[in-house]
């Protein structure tokens, strides 16, 4: 039988508004209110909508639109089998708040309300009930292409549903939609600003909820009354070819001094960013933790380094080793090193982008040894660039003059000068061109002194640095059209921002999050220098992007607070179906940690459903290790890295660790990796605990879904270390369909100092990992 209650009530009056104890007030409130305790309150103005549908025999999903944009809704409940009453934040989809509540039978009677925001204070609902019917299926609600946001033109909407066979009904007038609207049958064209809502129907099967997307069609305000020479806040440093060598040499010593020490700044708050401006400039910088070098040039060559840009074991507590020397970057200069050799000994999160190297290049450190790096993109390197000690090593469209080096995994794609294709001996990958690519957007200063952003184009089959041929080809951007954010800023104040129209610019620091930041323009850019670092707080997804052409992410690192996450970062709603390869999302450098400084909890981090979205060098980490109290298999606790749902979805630098699941599931058709990095989870208590549903052991690294008949990668390596209980094993490190379709190129496992066991590589193909510290290596499948 199908169950589907639907109510329009209004709400009651405000109890309180949100303060810094607005978690444990919400919970406290739902206990009192589930208890009686709480005494009837007015009414307040505005209606909402709320149902409770059946999806499944086990499942309902609870539904709340209100009419007025709410920041957070959470939903109470009581009444499943076996657990208490329960109380959590629900996620936004395009205007309307779901929650699916599993663990029903027939007959269990729920027992639910919701807690919103409305213009700042929060308000309660009465008392629902609902009553889990059969095993009766449920309509998928509509989904909407392009997404709902704001758009400068008219914009021609298309309605889908997943279930096949299901009409749409639909309205423009903000009204609900009924079995007896218009029946949707072609594309809707919203020639002004307005709310289409829309419910899928199937004879049979319960109706879909109903959805809702928001379209603001023409002319915004704009970003106004931002400077072109705006203050960027006091953990940015500018330096001046006028300055003294000595005083520039200084403040870059002072910083290094409190950003070096692996043991007390790995997970410290500091964070900074030198910037140079065009010039020649005599001086050696040491880079430590949360540290980003730029040069402020329209192109590497402006600024000039005469001494080193150096990352190295700096401490002694490394003991030579520099596999935690992760969160720092350069980008932009042209550096002639003083001994004829730049060192950048990094691990993780590291790039190297847009650099000039007038002599060579070293990727390990003074005392040989391991590092467990890295990236490199768009930069010449006339000398030999060496990699000796570094376990893996991804380089993408640049020119080097010479490649020495490789332990286990060496990829590179659209580079002049590196080895030939000989995995796996020596373990080098290499493609002649990258796909598809486009630069990192980059701050500059121009011939007026003006700061601007620079955007450049996108290139397919690329080979060799887009500045080549002596300047980036794109446009350019003036910051009075960015919000430079800033310590004190908050997230209604960020979102205030992006909803005038602005792009935003974050400087280096940590910013806690209360409500999602919402990306629904096109063509927005969102750029950070110095790892600034975004945290969800009471459990909001940090950053939502809409399916829309040509959004720019980054330079930013998500960071999980300590009530769980949904996600870290989205793009596109669920169901996305918009082509933008002639425009695409670039999400690059953006970072991902679960743990480590605070004890953060989140479902996924990256989760992708738009289309032709560029993934350019990510590191999705749950922390390993970290500050006390921060890390364990109950504590930082996170299913998956990177999902992705989207079609023809490229990764380029695709970094995932320590997930309690799968690390990467890929659903969408037509996707690429060109290199994989990974470790399986250490702190896998038993066996027991962490078999896939499928019923073998362990969980894959890498998995794409069943359905998929297209996807292909090259230059995956994934690594376990057991180190809690060494008799775990994973069956394989990576499970895929069997079709033509789907390909993979230079594989490799590893057992890390034997600590447990990976049977197979790739489905039942490839040894089982032996001793010593050994690669089985696949190189081709099928």
């Amino acid at each position: 039988m199908n169950r589907t209650l639907v109510l329009s009530r209004r709400p009651q009056a405000s109890r309180r508004r949100r303060g810094p104890l607005a978690a444990i007030a919400l919970a406290a409130a739902g206990l009192l209110a589930g208890a009686g305790l709480v005494a009837p309150v007015a009414s307040a103005a505005a209606d909402y909508t709320q149902s409770a549908t059946q999806l499944s025999s086990t499942q309902a999903q609870i539904a709340f639109t209100p009419a007025t944009a709410s920041l957070y809704v959470d939903v109470h409940y009581t009444g499943v089998p076996g657990i208490g009453q329960q109380n959590v934040r629900m996620a936004d989809n395009s205007g309307t708040w779901t929650y699916t509540v599993g663990g029903l039978s027939t007959g269990t009677v729920l027992d639910y309300w919701f807690t919103y925001e409305k213009g700042g204070p929060q308000y309660d609902t009465p008392h629902f009930s609902y009553t889990q019917g059969g095993a009766t299926g449920t309509v998928a609600a509509p989904a909407f292409s392009p997404a709902g946001g704001s758009y400068p033109s008219a914009q021609t909407v298309t309605l889908t549903s997943a279930t096949s066979g299901a009409s749409i009904r639909y309205t423009t007038d903000g009204s609900t939609p009924t079995a007896s609207s218009t029946l949707y049958s072609a594309p809707i064209r919203v020639p002004t600003s307005r709310t289409v809502s829309a419910i899928a129907l199937k004879s049979g099967s319960a109706n879909s909820p109903v959805a809702s997307a928001t379209y603001t069609i023409g002319a915004q305000a704009g970003c106004t009354t931002q400077p072109n020479v705006p203050d960027f806040g006091p953990n940015v440093r500018i330096f001046d070819p006028g300055m003294s060598a000595a005083a520039i040499q200084s403040q870059l010593d002072t910083d290094f001094n409190a950003q070096k020490d692996t043991l007390t700044a790995q997970f410290a708050d500091r964070r900074v960013a030198h910037l140079f401006k065009p010039g020649t400039y005599n001086v050696h910088d040491n880079v430590g933790f949360y540290t980003s070098v730029a040069g402020l040039g329209q192109n590497p060559d402006d600024v000039q380094i005469n001494g080193d840009l150096t990352v190295d074991a700096f401490n002694a507590s490394d003991q030579g080793v520099a596999l935690q020397n992760f969160w720092r970057s350069a980008e932009n200069m042209a550096v002639t090193p003083s001994s004829g050799n730049d060192r950048w000994a990094v691990a993780q999160a590291a790039p190297f982008r847009r650099m000039d190297v007038r002599g060579g290049l070293q990727l390990y450190p003074a005392s040989y040894g391991y590092a467990s790096g890295g990236y490199i993109a768009d930069t010449r390197v006339s000398g030999q660039t060496a990699s000796i000690s570094q376990q893996q090593w991804y380089t993408r469209d640049s020119s080097l003059g010479s490649w020495a080096g490789g332990v286990w995994n060496m990829v590179f794609s659209g580079t002049t000068g590196a080895p030939a294709n000989t995995f796996p001996n020596p373990p080098e990958t290499t493609l002649a061109t990258t796909p598809v690519s486009r630069d990192v957007p980059y701050l500059y200063v121009d011939g007026d002194g003006n700061y601007r952003v620079f955007l450049p184009s996108l290139r397919t089959n690329a080979s060799g640095p887009s500045w080549a041929g002596g300047s980036t080809p794109g446009s350019s951007l003036p910051m009075s059209q960015f919000y430079v954010v800033k310590a004190g800023d908050t997230a209604a104040t960020i979102n205030s921002a992006l909803s005038s129209g602005c792009n935003l610019f974050f400087t280096p620091g940590i910013y806690h999050l209360n409500q999602t930041l919402n990306v629904s323009r096109a063509n927005t850019v969102v750029l950070g220098v110095g790892y600034p670092t975004l945290v969800p707080d009471n459990g909001v997804t940090a950053m939502q992007v809409a399916d829309v052409d040509g959004v720019r992410v980054k330079g930013l690192l998500f960071d999980a607070g300590t009530t769980n996450s949904p996600a870290l970062l989205t793009v596109g709603a669920s169901g996305s179906t918009a082509d933008h390869a002639g425009n695409p999302t670039t999400l690059q450098d953006v970072f991902f940690r679960i743990g480590g400084q605070i004890a953060g909890k989140a479902t996924n981090s990256l989760v992708v459903n738009s289309n032709n979205t560029i993934i350019d060098h990510t590191w999705a980490w749950r922390a390993d290790h970290g500050n006390a109290g921060t890390v364990g298999w109950t504590t930082n606790t996170a299913d998956t890295g990177v999902l992705v749902n989207g079609n023809n979805v490229l990764a380029t630098g695709l970094f995932v660790e320590h997930y309690q699941k799968y690390q990467v599931i890929w659903n969408g058709q037509g996707g690429k990796t060109i290199f994989f990095q990974n470790e399986m989870p250490y702190d896998v208590p038993d066996q027991a605990s962490w078999n896939a549903p499928s019923g073998v052991a362990g969980y894959a690294a890498y998995k794409v879904g069943a359905n998929v008949t297209s996807h292909e990668a090259w230059g995956l390596g994934s690594y376990c270390f057991f180190d809690t209980n060494p008799a775990v094993s994973s069956y394989h490190a990576f499970e895929v369909p069997n079709n033509a379709g789907v390909r993979f190129h230079s594989l490799l496992t590893v057992s890390l100092n034997y600590r447990g066991t990976i049977t197979h590589v790739i489905n039942d193909a490839g040894g089982t990992t032996p001793s010593g510290t050994v690669p089985v290596d696949v190189v081709s499948y099928p």
